[in-house]
């Protein structure tokens, strides 16, 4: 059984930083794709930031220049760092793995439960 399990959210003040982490673990044979989405009281899931196995990253416009996402592959643990944090960042954050799990012969998505992040004054 492979699990994602997120952390590090909070509130935090217009301007402030977090940074999440999300771990993999499990009987994991490799892991493709990383990626962060949010998701704000009704409106849709968006992707936020997406990492390739090589450590190439891509970002949502809205979020380009303030936030960085990076890996460690000998951890299975993808991060999002989130600096210059607006209100409109507001939204619970979801990490999302492609992986080849051990007793499954192909890749397959994986989602963790959430963590809140709210940008207030």
């Amino acid at each position: 059984q492979v699990q994602l399990v997120e952390s590090g959210g909070g509130l935090v003040q217009p301007g402030g930083s977090l940074r999440l982490s999300c771990a993999a673990s499990g009987s994991i044979v490799t892991i493709n794709t990383m990626a962060w989405y949010r998701q704000a009281p009704g409106k849709q899931r968006e992707l936020v930031a997406v990492i390739t196995s090589g450590g190439y990253g891509n970002y949502a416009d809205s979020v380009k220049g303030r936030f960085t996402i990076s890996r460690d592959n000998a951890k299975n643990t993808v991060y999002l760092q989130m600096n210059s944090l607006k209100p409109e960042d507001t939204a619970v954050y979801y990490c999302n793995a492609n992986l080849r799990p051990a007793y499954f012969g192909e890749n397959k998505q994986y989602w963790g439960q959430g963590t809140q992040v709210t940008v207030s004054s």
